[in-house]
């Protein structure tokens, strides 16, 4: 068994208590992927390198608890989990949630929600536990005290403990015997803890000054090392012999290491002491503590040591901060900040400090606490740039709040203020207001997408040769500014820059093309680009697999699995669809349908859209993300054209179409020209087609010409119209898009039965068929059945695949094992353990029917 205790003084440094677990089981880091053991080693301080993903740091925890787990079965218990640093708690609840297959079980004691902050384990199954009834607790009491009891005295205390067994003991503690005979009563506290803390109090308070003192001491440094505890008493001139009288009254022990009774005992003797005696343990303590192989927590201590300012100390409490940093723990690094600042005697460097503090509590997601942090930055003396930060942080706070209409104009502002102090920064700043208003859409009153791409005209020109992040910019303005025509050959420069080509590229892993990377993939959508979107969403996947980056993750993993549907590969769409949700179950990060949205949509499944569809939009509402809610009236306008039903079509892909995001508009738009068209509304429909082959000359790709010529077939009659489908059936076969490429054969084919070419319809309708349901695209495939049936031909029926038994988290692995990979590089994909994937293969087997890898790479899975 290996445990951990959180404790309350512990919790501002980052990875404390996952070092406490794991410390005992480092020996074993060989075994880990080198990644893994990197982010291990510096999230312990035990090398440099990159701050790591937490969840990468949380992905080798799990692999290191599962490897020792190997040998024998094994349980964590982690005690006060709820007094956990931030780190170490997100880290070890993700392992919770990740546990699978291996011999290994997490039991975290948390108070109840009311009395601590231990959101980090919301969701895992839990058990509460009551107190005991009265009749254990009046025998818990009886064993305890061996004196008479008066019967008053009983019902008081069993009354008063609420069947807190310590409380039991603790409370029959405090009184002297001869109120236990009688005439003893208890006041009516309803807070149990705190009269335990009392009963700590009162005894402790009876102990000799030396001793209470070296309590004190040892009650102020929480990793209970022996060696630092006598240090600290030699420096303040206390013998060891001080130690006794605690250790009879049943406070402490010394052996290997200074334990407390309870963590209840350990707060009673430091919150009862003097304010100057606590200054003078931490003060012994900081003296104790070796600067070279502890310095945090000796600037931890010297912090606490002091009286009103001090610059040393407070410089030291920056380093810390910056060594935290260095390892991922930013809360860690934003308390140091702040009681940096506090400590800080020069308004000017105090100011600094804030501010520095300020953008490290934003980064921790504590953003209230950052904007507390700023009114005391700004109230300081600041230098332009400093001036401009707190402007561009307190947008930034906002987005990330409220998603409010008032963001884009606070990030414009900030970005004008930025202009002749920091031109990168005052870019990248005009380039995120303009992403921000995509992304508010038409939800918002605030400043739109036009208004905002006319600001970024005056964005300042780059310092030095611009680099993909600001080839984008440029591009997006000129689109929004001067028209689509105008913005393609910028954007299409850009884009080329992030795939890694041309003169403006840069390393396809930097921080500039990974932070822009997203608004690039769906930017490629926007030109019809389809070899373009597939190369970018799948580095986009790729680099935040590699960085560990599970934040970032499920919104690579839902626009690869968008492009994944639009190529037809449903099957590998819905694994990834179900990666990206077990992994922000995992992460406790907020739900995202757009995947699963999208997918159901392409399925023709309509409950299940119309259910993810109401939620999606609601939630949109809520966070005012109206680029969201255009996604999901695209989603909607697919299912109701698959089902024929295209009055709901026409009506969902119009309101896609007025969407800001120009890929939510481009996908939309040959929704609405099949909708209109059928549902007899042939102005609307050459309207939106007038669009689209704008759009698409301009674009040039064979995936934008094919759809155009697509549309202009829906909207023709006569001969025309047979040259306009087989025009676009060329140019789709010619890109990846074989989802199109499979409705426009439908389309072409219930054309021509239409004008009585029964035979070369069935031509048509028999390669829409099988190409729509072999890729899933159920309700368009019945709609390609029902019109073979009415020329005379009965389909195929789909023959049933080994694949079908497998889910698509199943079939995600088995591909992957398909290809060679071992189990522990799949398990290092998918932020799983080895013994988990080996277990998921052991079903995978069962359910084809196979016993062996090679037969799993000779079933050519879909």
């Amino acid at each position: 068994m290996e445990s951990s205790i959180g404790v309350e003084s512990e919790t501002e440094f980052a990875f404390a208590g996952l070092h406490q677990l794991c410390a005992p089981l480092l020996d074993r880091l060989d075994a880990l992927p080198d990644p893994q053991q990197t982010a291990l080693g510096v999230a312990f301080g035990r090398q440099g390198g990159a701050a790591p993903d937490r969840f990468l740091v949380g992905l080798a925890t799990l692999n290191l608890l599962a490897e020792v787990a190997e040998e024998g079965p094994l349980l964590c218990l982690v005690d006060d989990a709820h007094w956990l640093d931030q780190a170490s708690a997100q880290v070890l609840a993700f392992v919770a949630r990740r546990v699978g297959a291996e011999r290994l079980a997490l039991v975290f004691a948390v108070r109840d929600s009311s009395e601590s902050d231990a959101h980090s384990f919301v969701g895992l199954p839990e058990m509460r536990l009551d107190g005991l009834g009265e009749t254990d607790a009046r025998a818990l009491l009886t064993t305890a005290v061996r004196t008479p009891l008066d019967d008053d005295v009983r019902d008081r205390i069993v009354a008063e403990a609420r069947g807190n067994p310590l409380a039991l003991l603790e409370l029959s503690l405090s009184v002297r015997p001869a109120q236990l005979a009688g005439g003893f009563e208890l006041p009516d506290v309803p807070d149990v803890p705190r009269r335990v803390e009392d009963s700590f109090q009162r005894r402790s308070g009876t102990l000799p000054d030396e001793t209470q003192l070296l309590l004190l001491v040892a009650a102020a440094e929480p990793t209970g090392d022996v060696a630092l505890l006598w240090r600290a008493a030699a420096e303040l001139g206390i013998t060891r012999e001080a130690a006794a009288p605690a250790e009879t009254a049943g406070l402490l022990e010394i052996d290997t290491r200074v334990r407390f009774r309870h963590p209840l005992a350990r707060s009673a003797v430091y919150q009862a002491a003097a304010p100057p005696n606590r200054r003078r343990a931490h003060g012994a303590l900081a003296a104790g503590t070796d600067p070279q192989i502890d310095p945090d927590r000796r600037a931890w201590h010297r912090a606490r040591a002091v009286l009103g300012t001090d610059e040393e100390a407070a410089a030291e409490l920056e380093r810390s901060a910056a060594r935290a940093r260095a390892r991922g723990g930013f809360a860690a690094s934003a308390a140091f900040l702040q009681q940096a600042a506090e400590l800080t005697p020069d308004p000017v460097p105090r100011a600094r400090r804030a501010l520095e503090a300020a953008h490290a509590k934003h980064e921790a997601g504590a953003s209230e606490a950052a904007r507390e942090l700023l009114t005391v930055a700004e109230a300081g003396p600041l230098d332009a740039l400093q001036r401009a930060r707190p402007q561009l942080l307190r947008a930034q706070i906002a987005f990330h709040l409220t998603r409010g209409s008032e963001v884009p104009g606070m990030l414009l502002d900030a970005a004008k203020t930025l202009a002749p102090l920091d031109a990168a920064l005052s870019r990248e700043t005009y380039l995120h207001a303009l992403d921000a208003a995509i992304i508010l859409g038409g939800l918002g009153h605030g400043r739109g997408v036009l208004e905002v791409a006319e600001a970024a005209q005056a964005a300042p020109a780059p310092a030095g040769w611009p680099g993909p992040a600001d080839l984008l910019l440029d591009g997006l303005v000129t689109t929004f500014t001067h028209g689509y025509e105008a913005g393609v050959p910028g954007l299409r420069r850009a884009l080329e820059a992030f795939r890694g080509r041309g003169p403006h590229a840069e390393a396809v892993d930097s921080s500039d093309s990974r932070r822009w990377l997203w608004l690039a993939s769906r930017t490629a959508v926007a030109l019809f680009d389809d070899e373009l979107v597939y190369v970018l969403a799948s580095r986009n996947v790729r680099l935040a697999r590699e960085a560990g980056a599970l934040a970032t993750l499920p919104a690579a993993l839902i626009l690869l699995s968008a492009t994944l549907v639009f190529t037809g590969e449903l099957a590998h769409a819905t694994e990834l669809a179900a990666e990206e949700t077990a992994i922000t179950r995992a992460t406790g990060a907020v739900p995202l349908r757009h995947a699963r949205l999208i997918l159901a949509a392409w399925r023709g499944r309509r409950a299940e859209t119309t259910e993810l569809y109401t939620a999606s939009v609601q939630e949109a509402s809520a966070r005012g993300a109206g680029t969201e809610a255009s996604l999901a009236q695209y989603a909607l306008a697919v299912l109701h054209n698959g089902l024929g039903n295209y009055p709901a079509a026409q009506d969902a892909a119009a309101r896609a179409c007025d969407s800001d995001e120009l890929p939510h508009s481009n996908l939309a738009l040959p929704e609405l020209i099949e909708a209109a068209s059928r549902a007899g509304q042939p102005d609307r429909a050459a309207a939106a087609l007038e669009l689209l082959s704008s759009r698409a000359r301009a674009s040039g790709t064979q995936w934008a010409l094919g759809l155009a010529a697509r549309s202009r077939a829906l909207t023709s009659t006569g001969p025309a119209t047979e040259d306009h489908y087989r025009e676009a059936i060329e140019r789709l076969r010619e890109c990846r898009m074989v989802s199109h490429l499979a409705r426009t054969h439908l389309v072409y084919g219930e054309w021509l039965r239409r004008e009585g070419r029964r035979q070369a319809a069935r031509e048509q309708l028999r390669t829409a068929h099988e190409l729509l349901s072999d890729m899933g695209a159920e309700a368009f495939a019945a709609r390609g059945e029902r019109e073979l049936r009415a020329t005379g031909e009965h389909p195929r029926k789909r023959t049933a695949q080994p694949a079908d038994a497998l889910t698509a988290h199943e079939l995600h692995i088995a591909r992957l094992v398909a290809t060679g990979a071992t189990s522990r590089e799949v398990g290092a994909q998918l932020f799983l353990s080895p013994r988990t994937i080996e277990a998921h293969l052991r079903n995978i087997f069962r359910k084809l029917g196979i016993t062996s890898r090679r037969q799993l790479k000779e079933l050519n899975l879909p």
